[in-house]
């Protein structure tokens, strides 16, 4: 996979919210690019050989004593470099240049007007003032020997700054968000333009390049594969399937907790469509057995996660000699385990299946390792995967269970599959399927009076849950229209057996949390 990694650009984070964001303008620039702290050593980033570098923003004050750093070796490379915000405050600071706590802050919209168009501003259009976003509280009151201001806002004297000739730059703003609408084409600018990138970091060279790189390195041994139906598994599951066909098993279990007809269209789809060596394993009664008369959230995931190992170990012990595992996890993953505000205790435990690399000594395999959520979709388009499994929305390990506060039963769940149904339906037909993170219905455990006919009922409530986010770390409800709302109301009271009540819930992440449990 050597082709597409040749020209990357290595981006040194400090901390910053949206260090994330920057890595994912690059690649939508289609040039592969890598997030690494500001503290890897010299010889890391050398041995790197990195195209250009970009340092993120962060919270900290340059001046202030501990204040995350970098090695100066970094402008002794001959490679670009580009600051963003205190990437920008941190160059000017070890290049001689003086940082300060600035008159004012500035913090939102800003105007920005460009002086010279060079650098990430080459391809701006400067008859009109630039929107961009501003978030610091510092500004740069000397330069260092070399540069000049690029640019200026009402606050900022030198809202942009570069060395023209050793291709050093900086800029206050932060050019990788929605709020600086010609952000991406700056970013674009520097790693096509001053970096000279190529644009060769496709889905389409990525599937390619894998599909090979798997078919040497595995070719002849067994490999499984946890199946969920997700994106994540059915991407890394089809990509192996095509480099080492027969010598990949992957196993779906129906835990019964999972959605309506979905056993049978995972099965029909891999075994039936793509020709997968799949196992499908009925443990629904195991499954729903050990959660009889249990109601503690912690408790049920524990079930759940325990269960699925004995289950999985139980299926992978009658392939025989099995050497790799392979799983769905994704760069924002790899990235929290390594960032520099500190690894992770874990990464998330629906990636590791539950533990299972520890327990089965078994070497792992995560193809998608490399890719954002979103990429990883695109992948999905590649290989041929139908838009309901590349487009689907998240959906828990525990699966229905988190859904249904209290014990899980056969009646709740069929309750809520029902339920599930019909929200997924009518968000599709309104074209908000994919426009939103998560539309799901949750079972409470409060019954309620109602009037059906001339009868008095005393039945269930459920709740809707609908929420936009980009990455699940925050998120808020949906304003969906309440035409919407009346006919998802309407559907399942009159639809769902022993359900007489439907509530909306409207609250945020933080401080609620997406899924009830």
């Amino acid at each position: 996979m050597s082709d597409i990694h040749e020209q990357k650009i290595l981006i040194l984070d400090f901390g910053s919210q949206t260090t994330q964001l920057i890595a994912r303008r690059v690649r939508e620039a289609r040039v592969y690019c890598e997030i690494h702290p500001c503290t890897m050593p010299m010889d890391q980033i050398a041995a790197y050989a990195p195209k250009g570098i970009i340092l993120s923003g962060g919270p900290a004050s340059c001046y202030e004593s501990g204040a995350p750093s970098v090695d100066q070796g970094i402008f002794g490379l001959g490679v670009p470099v580009l600051g963003i915000c205190y990437g920008m405050q941190i160059i000017t600071h070890l290049l001689g240049g003086v940082v300060a706590r600035g008159a004012k802050r500035e913090y939102g919209p800003a105007k920005l007007e460009i002086h010279k168009l060079t650098g990430p501003f080459r391809d701006v259009e400067q008859d009109e003032p630039q929107p961009v976003w501003m978030s610091h509280g510092d500004r740069i009151e000397k330069l260092p020997q070399g540069f000049e201001a690029l640019a200026v806002t009402g606050n900022s004297p030198v809202a942009a700054m570069g060395d023209i000739e050793r291709r050093i730059y900086g800029v206050q703003f932060h050019p990788e968000v929605a709020h600086t609408p010609g952000g991406a084409a700056m970013l674009a600018a520097f790693v096509l333009g001053d970096c000279g990138c190529e644009p060769i970091w496709t889905m389409h060279n990525f599937a390619e390049a894998t599909i090979n790189d798997f078919k040497q390195r595995l070719g002849g041994q067994k490999v499984i594969c946890a199946l969920s139906g997700g994106v994540d598994s059915s991407v890394v599951a089809l990509l192996l399937h095509k480099a080492i066909g027969k010598d990949l098993t992957s196993i779906f279990v129906d835990n019964g907790v999972l959605r309506a007809g979905e056993v049978s269209e995972v099965a029909g789809l891999f075994r039936d469509v793509f020709g997968l060596n799949l196992v499908v394993v009925d443990a629904a009664d195991l499954f729903l057995d050990r959660l009889k008369g249990v109601t503690d959230p912690e408790e049920k995931r524990r079930i759940i996660g325990h269960t699925f190992i004995e289950v999985f170990e139980a299926e992978a012990k009658k392939l025989g000699e099995v050497e790799y595992l392979a799983q769905g996890t994704l760069y924002p993953d790899v990235i929290e385990s390594v960032s520099f505000k500190g690894p992770s205790a874990v990464i998330k435990s629906h990636h590791n299946v539950g533990g299972l690399p520890d327990k089965m000594k078994l070497t792992l395999v995560e193809p998608l390792r490399e890719l954002f959520k979103d990429e990883c979709r695109e992948v999905g388009r590649e290989l041929g995967l139908p838009e309901s499994i590349v487009s689907r929305q998240p959906f828990p390990g525990p699966g229905l269970a988190i859904r249904i506060m209290g014990e899980v039963t056969r009646a709740r769940l069929r309750t809520l599959r029902e339920a599930d149904s019909i929200v997924q339906e009518e968000m599709r037909a309104a074209d908000l399927y994919t426009k939103v993170w998560q539309s799901f219905a949750v079972m409470v455990p409060v019954k309620t009076v109602g009037v059906m006919g001339d009868e008095r009922t005393y039945e269930d409530v459920v709740a809707l849950r609908i929420v936009d986010s980009v990455d699940a770390m925050t998120a808020d409800w949906s304003r969906v229209p309440y035409e919407l709302l009346a006919k998802l109301s309407s559907r399942i009271i009159n639809e769902v057996s022993g359900v007489n009540r439907v509530v909306l819930d409207i609250s945020s992440k933080p401080p609620s949390t997406i899924e009830w449990e």
